[in-house]
């Protein structure tokens, strides 16, 4: 289990990715500048446009190892990925329920209700570790538990969307509060994206990316096919499970690192770039560092709250992965959602 905290990340644009045996090469410039043995790691992460040998994508495939591509800005391009061998049995249920639209709103009330009890968490935890704001952050809290009642008994997909939409403003119009060093550096007017046009947007769709891709190698070490999912629609090229559960952990894993790195100084204004286009891009060396801490804070463990067992907190996608499969398989009576109190 171990090797599934270990993701390689390269980050250097110049980069070629070859194979050498059972190992990892990784060169710049026709120059080897690291080596890892392939049996060491989970998946590995590119990001920029760099290019990787035929030979070190079948041993990816071989060994069941993802390989990723993705922009620099953090886009997904393409993934390589060896035959599938998913519990057949279990993807055609899994099926049944996206299909089912009573059974798929059930279990994204479910999903929902989490994501904004986790928000409202990290708003919590920062009003007992920092005294600013106290009365915003207060209705921001009251709000959201309002918000997480009516998620739970929402009577359409498209309802639960508007409460999600409604407490996801809520939350990040007071997510400025939360940052106590370098406020005039990593602010925000609202969540924007694709691009992100401030500093701390572009840390956060960073780290959710990151997060995205860990969920979705843990949707398919289990069996379950990421692309199919019980909130997010179908699209070509998207991974709707993976994109339902990632919602468990934007708040816990995603936007407690990201205050981290701010409110310890980790990280500063100079590690960002404004472009021509108007969006911000992180600098390498920025890059760096978040996947560092990243790697870093998945080795620290929690007690889960459903198995009352401590766990490597990188091993909680794969966690959550294993307890949906077994409740679409019907060994357990209901999902039991990641909320952390």
């Amino acid at each position: 289990m171990r090797k599934l905290l270990n993701t390689l990340y390269v980050t250097t644009p110049e980069s070629y990715l070859t194979r050498d045996g059972e190992n990892i090469v990784i060169k710049v410039a026709d120059k080897e500048k690291f080596r890892l043995p392939i049996h060491n790691i989970e998946g590995i992460i590119c990001f920029g446009y760099m290019g990787a040998s035929p030979g070190l994508m079948h041993l990816c495939a071989e060994r069941d190892v993802a390989l990723s591509f993705l922009t620099e800005h953090g886009k997904f391009l393409a993934r390589v990925n060896g035959p599938v061998s998913g519990n057949v049995l279990l993807r055609r249920k899994q099926y049944r329920i996206a299909d089912d639209k009573s059974q798929s709103l059930e279990l994204a009330r479910l999903v929902i209700a989490a994501k904004i009890a986790n928000c409202r968490t990290v708003l919590q935890r920062s009003m007992r570790d920092h005294d600013n704001n106290q009365n915003e952050l207060e209705c921001s809290v009251r709000l959201l538990a309002v918000k997480q009642k009516q998620a739970l008994i929402a009577e359409s997909a498209d309802i639960l969307r508007g409460i999600e939409g409604e407490s996801a403003q809520n939350y990040f119009g007071v997510f400025n509060h939360l940052i106590v060093a370098q406020k005039d550096d990593f602010c925000m007017n609202g969540r924007n994206r694709r691009p992100p046009t401030d500093n701390l947007n572009s840390l956060l769709s960073y780290v959710y990316t990151i997060l995205t891709h860990d969920v979705r190698s843990a949707l398919e070490s289990v069996g379950l096919d990421p692309c199919v999912g019980f909130l997010h629609t179908d699209r070509p090229g998207r991974v709707s499970l993976a994109l339902d559960l990632v919602e468990e952990f934007r708040a816990y894993l995603g936007d407690r690192l990201v205050l981290s790195l701010i409110n310890r100084k980790q990280i500063n204004a100079k590690g960002f770039k404004k472009q021509e286009t108007g969006g911000v891009l992180m600098t390498d060396e920025t890059r760096k560092e978040v996947l560092v801490a990243w790697q870093k804070r998945k080795q620290e463990e929690i007690l889960h709250p459903y198995l009352q067992t401590k766990i490597p907190i990188g091993l909680l996608p794969y966690t959550q992965a294993m307890l949906l499969a077994r409740f679409i398989r019907g060994d357990i009576d209901n999902y039991p959602v990641f909320v952390n109190k």
